[in-house]
């Protein structure tokens, strides 16, 4: 009991350190940063206790106290020296790297907890690079450096640990996840549950498309593929098998609608805010370019449900379980909702900072919740929710702060170096002028990585390493940057690691590798998606009218085109016709020309009609 306490009150300490920021404005940079990574790393060790329930556990206790104590004493060191590190560039002293030792071990030790193994040592073999690559020869190598320079690089300036992937991690991404965490427990999450099942029950696979509605609803919020899993398929799953939908199948659309999530704007999965440090441009640049592709990747995974509902009969979700309208859009339901976007749009509107939008947006969502609770709501019932919001919000930044943290010291050392510059050249060299193979190389690559890490982390590594590769070749920077974020994204759920299908196989009650094989169809369009940022310029709200236009048209085209084909749903009535015509629509799709997607699209409806004409489509 003591423990748990311990536990939530850490957690409320996060939480509250996050809305205090948020209000009244960020400390300095250096020091912001080290009151937050001090706060999630001992808030990790709390969460994450080192041989908890094993017979050793003593053993572990004593080492979390050391890392705690070597993390609150070097945090403690850069707020105190502050003003000696970004004005003199202090030499590294002993001390200092006893701190950034023990500091980095602690990070990436609360890594190996949270995430596994492998996040841990691509920093470590980071950092092994920059002090040992004099040994090796070649491209790869370079002059080496000590461990004081890479202490200094490290620790004492704003370029290493404390540089601007924590900065985002303890100021934005922070109070957005405290927006988001705030929103769930004040009722946000049941009012998007029955949204999504008014809008999809009634229609054929109507339990399927519940789950997508839901997913993307909640991962705009959460931004968590596996945290949506884990959320809305304690609901959704049981509620597919029930109605008799295969195990297989229920997992997949799950894990499948829930990826999408992470790539739907407002938060993106805290890559939104990193991205816009990274290119230099504002949030609302990022989430305006993400917005199409987002759309087309739920608009592709419904059509997708839709088509196998009706290739394979899947029932709809009986009337006695959908809520009634009344109750969805009544005003206790809504207006925190509604208020909690008002207050967000408001800020981004007034040309406020991201983290004070989203300040904004949780004194909205808090006001409209006590007014709609008032006399209906016990008092210590209203501050128990907005408490376990602010603890909830602490617990979820841990795995972001140590990741960020960790990122930040890795894609130091990949600068320190140079490797990422020599990395991107080799692959310029290999692919030659080719786009599409590069683009194929970073995707590969992307999947790779996002099968051991967090999508943000993959974002971040990758970027760093083969964006310049892309850019280098002639693809805008923007598009890149989204390129490899998508990528990173859908490796959770592309085997043999793709750990949202795990998380959906369990709650299911069955094997993970037919779920895969489900999710890799559900989600084959998505594959391709992405590749449209690089044909069309329109894919990112830029370019003019007609080129939206254009990758719109695009875009639909491959969404239905591509399903249809793989399913094999009677789209034109007539199956012949239909392996010449959806073909035919791809092809058209992909094929970078002002004219082409518009005559993907006229030939879609074209064939649908004259299957209606003749009553053999099914569709």
């Amino acid at each position: 009991m003591t423990m748990t306490r311990l536990r939530k009150g850490m957690a409320l300490a996060v939480g509250a350190f996050i809305f205090y920021t948020a209000a009244a404005g960020a400390f300095e940079g250096l020091i912001q940063r080290a009151c937050f990574l001090a706060l999630v790393t001992v808030l990790g060790l709390l969460l994450h206790p080192l041989g908890e329930g094993r017979s050793w556990r003593p053993l572990g206790a004593v080492v979390d106290l050391a890392l705690a104590a070597v993390t609150i004493a070097a945090c403690g060191y850069v707020v105190v020296n502050y003003d000696e590190i970004m004005t003199t560039l202090p030499w590294a002293t002993t001390l200092d790297m006893i701190l950034t030792a023990g500091l980095v071990l602690a990070v990436l030790e609360l890594g190996r907890r949270t995430v596994g193994i492998i996040f841990p040592a691509l920093v470590a073999l980071g950092l092994a690079y920059a002090l040992g690559g004099h040994l090796l020869s070649g491209a790869l190598g370079h002059r080496g450096f000590d461990l004081a320079f890479v202490t200094e690089t490290i620790f004492l300036g704003d370029l290493g640990i404390w540089g601007m992937l924590t900065g985002v991690a303890a100021t934005v991404i922070a109070a957005f996840v405290l927006f988001g965490a705030l929103l769930l427990h004040t009722g946000g999450g049941q009012a998007f549950m029955d949204v999504a099942i008014r809008l999809g029950g009634r229609q054929p696979g109507g339990a399927a498309k519940i789950a997508t509605i839901a997913s993307g609803l909640f991962g705009m919020i959460s931004g968590s593929a596996v945290a949506n899993v884990a959320t809305t398929g304690n609901f959704t799953i049981p509620m597919m098998i029930r109605l008799g939908y295969p195990r297989a199948f229920a997992a997949a659309v799950e894990a499948v609608a829930s990826t999408g999530g992470q790539i739907a704007p407002p938060i993106m999965g805290a890559a939104a805010f990193v991205m816009a440090e990274i290119l230099g441009v504002s949030y609302v640049t990022i989430i305006v370019a993400a917005v199409l592709p987002a759309v087309l990747f739920y608009v592709s995974v419904f059509v997708t449900v839709h088509f196998v509902a009706l290739r394979r009969g899947l029932a709809v979700v009986p009337e006695a379980d959908m809520p009634a309208w009344r109750d969805i859009l009544a005003l206790r339901r809504v207006a925190p909702i509604l208020a909690a976007l008002a207050g967000l749009a408001l800020g981004i509107l007034l040309g406020r900072s991201a983290s004070t939008s989203a300040f904004y947006g949780v004194v909205g969502l808090l006001v409209a919740f006590v007014a709609t609770s008032l006399g209906r709501v016990p008092a210590r019932e209203m501050a128990a929710r907005v408490l376990d919001g602010l603890a909830d919000a602490g617990r979820g930044l841990v795995i972001i702060g140590v990741l960020l943290a960790g990122a930040q010291v890795l894609v130091s050392m990949i600068n320190l170096t140079g490797i990422g510059v020599t990395l991107s050249s080799l692959i310029v060299t290999l692919a030659g002028s080719s786009v599409v193979a590069i683009a194929l190389i970073v995707a590969f690559v992307c999947l790779i990585m996002g099968m051991g890490l967090p999508t943000t982390a993959a974002y971040v590594l990758v970027a760093a390493v083969l964006a310049p590769a892309m850019t280098a070749a002639g693809i805008d920077p923007l598009a890149a940057h989204l390129f490899v974020f998508y990528f990173a994204t859908i490796s959770v759920i592309t085997p043999p690691v793709c750990v949202a299908v795990f998380v959906g196989s369990g709650i299911a009650g069955t094997n993970w590798l037919p779920a895969a094989g489900e999710a890799v169809r559900l989600g084959a369009v998505t594959y391709v998606v992405p590749f449209l940022l690089l044909l069309y310029p329109g894919m990112t709200m830029t370019g003019g009218l007609l080129a939206i236009l254009d990758a719109m048209a695009a875009g639909l085209a491959l969404v239905i085109a591509v399903p249809a084909l793989l399913t094999g749903v009677r789209f034109t009535g007539r199956r012949g016709l239909d392996l010449v015509l959806l073909p035919a629509a791809i092809a058209l799709a992909i094929w970078p020309h002002p004219v082409s997607p518009f005559l993907a699209f006229a030939l879609l409806i074209a064939g649908r009609q004259a299957g209606r004409l003749h009553g053999k489509a099914v569709v």
